[in-house]
């Protein structure tokens, strides 16, 4: 596993931060609680450089072969 470089922790903690505030903007009664999966998403990964979704895809694409 391959940790996320600083330019990627950055976007990851913007992209999180504006959908997070897309969120409050609305109103968190208003939002779908499935909105908040992707925002908690890419704020730990910009805290730990770890992207839960990219590990998921990889996961499901890696190829069988050695």
């Amino acid at each position: 596993m391959q940790l996320a470089s600083t330019e990627m922790r950055v976007w990851f903690g913007v992209f999180g931060i504006i959908i997070l505030l897309g969120i409050y903007l609305t109103g968190f009664s208003n939002v779908h609680w499935f909105l908040y999966i992707p925002a908690a998403g890419l704020v730990f990964a910009a805290i730990t450089g770890i992207c839960p979704s990219q590990l998921l895809v990889f996961s499901f694409f890696r190829s069988k072969k050695k």
